[in-house]
């Protein structure tokens, strides 16, 4: 699909940014929910709040070494249950007063504090037990739930200022969610209509370009229309259709952004005919996931190298966590639908499977924006499963619905199947999305509270690991389950591509995270 759409001149003043001199202009999917980390929902959120914030730890984009900033040395107590941190000297908060250990330990409270209502911080809840500050040493011990073979990947959280809050238990409805206080290299400040990130030179941090202006995109083709005709710098997010066009112009780089996340279809077990394990498996023999990738996505069928890739498990293919042995499936099999639902006692009346005496009926709803990303993919799915004999009912899910509602196990009753996107940073935990759901925190992302004892167990073996390998067959083995147990129907990981003009140089783009090199930008 080429840039046939036309644009008056008036119209592109009116959808660019202007920019003033060391400032650089750039178009988001959206503008930020919130600047404050503990409540970060999107990766819009996660992706402005990189520029404002230090996690304790990061990997290199460059080399893919576990850093940090804040810390200068460390040391692993009791046998992987304990960690102590020694911060470097010198680093100050955007308000001028310097970081301390007091900091790290208070932004551990305020995850631990019932009070403070983050999805976020429930997840350290399951791993982080308490830390103990020394100021005199400069130092803080962080003791963990149990032991971890990779404990430094799990305070990979960012830093908040003990000074800038009256106590630990924080909301999302304070001022510091516009404005934050952080160590970051740049000052965030969030407007309705804008996102402004000024530098603030460091010692730990040397950004070299002087503000940032963020703006919600909006049409995909007024972004770049809006790009090329050098309106603003950059574009997070080019769709795959308006990607050559990008290519094509001697002004404008496309980079590789790495999500870390695939797309998938999730099934509600619980409820409905998707508790019989055969209908979910007739479900998944039913997509055609070759047809959905050209349809929606609009990649070639006969390009080597597509933008776009299948997966048949819970991890992207570059993972180690991946096992390969099980296969994709890019085909619908129908025959293969007809065996199932036959097993699962479902009559075949002139096309429409009927069980029990009824239709079987799906509703089928999507994280609404991914449409974005692969264009009508709610539609085409409802065909095929139509195609099949299914019955189906398709809904768009607002993404404040999605974030409050799906992901929390919300839509029991409302739905058959829902579509989504996870994405992954520094730990790759899949165990929320599978475990059984718990009031102690486990499962806290489980969409349709799938639960499998045989699943659970393997889970249980992934968090019990001690070393790489361990934690790689675990999940290998979850990888193989979740082929023949169908909570999911697992689709594709989507090679997002950004832009940015050539002016924009040094410009290393980190894994989910997308700014964590940002000192070394340049404009």
């Amino acid at each position: 699909m080429g840039l046939k759409r036309t644009l008056t001149a008036s119209a592109l003043v009116g959808c660019a940014l202007m920019s003033v001199a060391g400032t650089v202009s750039y178009y988001e999917e959206s503008l930020p929910s919130t600047l404050n980390p503990l409540f970060a929902r999107t990766m819009v959120d996660h992706r402005s709040i990189e520029l404002v914030f230090d996690r304790l730890y990061y990997r290199s984009a460059i080399t893919n070494e576990l850093k940090s900033r804040l810390v200068a040395s460390h040391e692993v107590l009791g046998d992987g249950k304990q960690i102590r941190l020694v911060l470097r000297e010198g680093v100050k908060w955007h308000d001028g007063k310097t970081l301390g250990p007091e900091d790290i330990c208070f932004t551990v409270a305020a995850m631990l504090d019932p009070k403070t209502p983050s999805t976020i911080a429930k997840e350290y809840r399951e791993s982080l037990a308490k830390c103990e500050p020394f100021v005199k040493e400069n130092a803080a011990l962080i003791t963990f739930t149990k032991a971890f073979h990779n404990p430094r990947e799990r305070i990979a959280f960012a830093v908040l200022p003990k000074h800038g809050f009256p106590s630990t238990a924080i909301t999302p409805d304070l001022e510091f969610s516009n404005r934050p206080v952080g160590t970051g290299p740049t000052r965030g400040s969030k407007g309705r209509r804008e996102v402004k990130f000024a530098a603030f030179p460091n010692a730990h941090h040397a950004p070299g370009i002087t503000e940032m202006v963020q703006a919600e995109g909006g049409d995909p083709f007024v972004q770049v229309r809006t790009l090329l005709n050098a309106g603003v710098q950059g574009v997070i997010s080019v769709s795959p259709q308006l990607r050559p066009e990008v290519a094509a112009s001697d002004d404008v780089a496309l980079k590789s952004y790495d999500l870390r996340s695939w797309w998938f279809v999730a099934m509600n077990t619980q409820n409905g005919p998707l508790k019989d394990r055969r209908i979910r498996a007739a479900i998944d023999a039913a997509l055609d996931r070759d047809a959905l990738r050209e349809l929606t996505i609009g990649v070639d069928p006969n390009d080597p190298n597509p933008p776009c890739e299948f997966v048949s498990g819970p991890f992207v293919q570059s993972s180690p966590y991946y096992n390969r042995s099980i296969k994709v499936r890019p085909k619908a099999d129908l025959a293969q639908v007809k065996a199932l639902m036959g097993q699962a006692g479902a009559v075949d009346q002139h096309g429409r499977w009927i069980l029990n005496g009824a239709p079987v009926t799906l509703r089928l709803g999507m994280n609404g924006p991914l449409d974005v990303e692969a264009k009508d993919l709610l539609n085409q799915i409802g065909n095929q499963l139509q195609a099949a004999g299914f019955d189906r009912q398709v809904f768009r899910v607002s993404s404040d619905d999605w974030s409050t509602k799906a992901v929390t196990g919300g839509y029991m009753k409302d739905y058959e199947m829902l579509v989504g996107k996870w994405s992954f940073g520094v730990v790759e935990d899949v165990n929320p999305m599978f475990q059984t759901r718990l009031p102690t925190g486990q499962g806290a992302l489980n969409v349709f509270n799938y639960s499998n004892k045989e699943v659970d167990a393997t889970l249980a073996r992934f968090d019990a690991a001690r070393t790489d390998t361990e934690a790689q067959d675990a999940y290998h083995d979850l990888h193989q389950l979740l082929s023949t147990e169908f909570p999911y129907a697992f689709l594709w990981r989507l090679d997002t591509k950004s832009a940015w003009r050539n002016e924009v140089r040094s410009n290393t783009i980190a894994p989910y995270f997308y700014f964590t090199e940002f000192d070394s930008w340049k404009f």
